[in-house]
């Protein structure tokens, strides 16, 4: 995982990379008949949102409706909710399981296989291309303060994965803060009889859970109740609580 407040890695021959934005969405695919998760469970949608939807073509996308709005967005697509709130969603779609081709190959055969599709509720993502760092840069940075949640970059040869893909690279911001601990949550299954999670307080008074990011040494000994801890996280839930937070370190006495 990458950051704007890093370098990219050196080795990266960026215009090889197609670069599109990282959706906040709930993953599906499209198996010509119906939509199942990344598990294999099956995602009913409704019959009207996937009529059109191409019968002969496998697509690899998320089920998205908008910026900002994943809680909402999931909890819709877990309980099925009600057919009119499916309007607000697109499939957007971003690959294909066809193993043989490279993604640049993928995405000409997605394009043509959606050029006969009417539906107003799937569409292809836009891919672009960089030649320069500094041009990449500004783009994350202009879609970040809009909104967005990242960026993905998909290298033209790679190979469809049905997992993590080394040739697919997630750029994202981490952003990071500090929180008192006020409490501790026992571990289960491995970390059974150890420190599960830390409960911290913001400043403004936001308390949450953090549950990542210990070594086993921190989880035996945690940090003691009353100190401080730097933690880095990906923006903030609706709730105001940060996204995907994982701990730093314990901040030293000043």
């Amino acid at each position: 995982q990458l950051s704007s407040k890093g370098p990219l890695p050196p080795e990266l021959v960026l215009p090889k990379y197609l670069v599109s934005e990282k959706l906040d969405g709930v993953r599906a695919r499209w198996t010509g008949t119906h939509f199942v998760s990344r598990s294999g469970h099956l995602i009913t949608a409704p019959s009207w949102f996937i009529a059109g939807f191409p019968a002969g073509l496998p697509l690899d996308g998320e089920l998205w409706a908008g910026r900002n709005r994943f809680e909402w967005l999931s909890a819709l697509v877990r309980s099925r909710g009600r057919d009119a709130d499916w309007k607000q969603l697109r499939f957007m779609v971003f690959d294909s399981p066809m193993a043989e081709m490279p993604f640049v190959e993928r995405l000409h055969a997605i394009r043509a296989g959606l050029t006969q599709v009417s539906s107003p509720y799937i569409e292809l993502i836009s891919q672009q291309r960089f030649s320069s760092f500094d041009d990449l840069i500004h783009h994350f940075d202009t879609l970040i303060d809009a909104g967005a949640e990242g960026l993905m970059l998909h290298h033209e040869d790679a190979r469809y994965i049905d997992g993590r893909n080394p040739r697919l690279i997630k750029f994202k911001p981490r952003d990071d803060a500090e929180a008192v601990v006020i409490g501790y949550k026992a571990g289960k299954g491995e970390f059974d009889g150890l420190m599960g999670a830390l409960k911290l307080r913001l400043q403004d008074g936001t308390e949450f859970y953090l549950g990542s990011g210990f070594d086993l040494a921190t989880r035996k000994q945690p940090p003691p109740i009353g100190s401080m801890v730097t933690f880095e996280y990906n923006g903030l839930t609706s709730s105001g609580k940060p996204r995907g937070a994982r701990f730093l370190r314990v901040r030293l006495p000043e």
